[in-house]
């Protein structure tokens, strides 16, 4: 293999084996004299220096972003779960509403009557007596929309009374009571029964569900009147 080296200036050229020649980048730069050629080398220089300024930024930035991200990633996972909670809170509270209206509604169609019952006997003075007790029919109230109103429950007193005043004892007492509501009477009559007089009357009224806070006052004051 030979090598020459040609050390007159001009065409200088390095040949390697084969015939091969490397070309002469600092001659071809020198060569280069078309203004169009330079301005779009240059042009490109600048856009590749600007794509990667851009890329170098905009990575910095997301980089700076990621423990925001992760931030906020966990702030919506914990109030995901918060939410969750509450609905399922929301819809527990809901089915136990359901299940306490139930209970209340059957509950309160057991003991009304013998709460009316109750509070007729603690009404009742002496030489008055009951002869029969008796639910009046009402029918429920059905609205425009279709919602349906339960009706009252309203019943009858039949009676007998030995005087005029133990009657009108037992109808101001029935009046007072807070169980009660639009107590009326069509008066009394004489009847005979047993072989004796007496008088008969029938007593309608209107049975309600007393306020509890009425109902703690009035078991306080009949504590205080007791104990006096």
């Amino acid at each position: 293999m030979k090598i020459e080296i040609n050390l007159l200036p001009g065409a200088r050229k390095k040949t390697g084996g084969a015939g091969l020649s490397l070309p002469d980048f600092g001659d071809l730069v020198a060569r280069v004299k078309d203004p169009l050629l330079i301005g779009a080398l240059a042009a490109w220089v600048v856009g590749l220096s600007a794509m990667g300024w851009m890329w170098y930024t905009q990575t910095s930035a997301l980089s700076a972003m990621e423990p925001q991200l992760l931030e906020a990633q966990n702030a919506a996972r914990r109030f995901g779960q918060i939410i969750a909670e509450k609905e399922r809170q929301t819809v527990l509270r809901d089915s136990l509403v359901i299940e306490l209206d139930a209970i209340r509604e059957i509950d309160g169609d057991r003991f009304v009557w013998p709460h009316i019952m109750e509070e007729v006997t603690k009404a009742l003075p002496e030489f008055t007596w009951i002869v029969a007790l008796d639910g009046i029919t009402v029918q429920d109230q059905v609205l425009e929309d279709g919602t349906i109103i339960p009706a009252p429950v309203q019943f009858t007193i039949d009676g007998r009374t030995s005087n005029i005043q133990s009657y009108t004892r037992f109808m101001t007492r029935l009046q007072d009571s807070p169980w009660f509501r639009n107590v009326g009477s069509s008066g009394t009559n004489t009847v005979v029964e047993n072989g004796r007089t007496v008088r008969a009357f029938q007593i309608t009224a209107t049975f309600q569900v007393a306020d509890s806070a009425f109902i703690r006052t009035l078991s306080v004051a009949e504590m205080f009147i007791e104990g006096g």
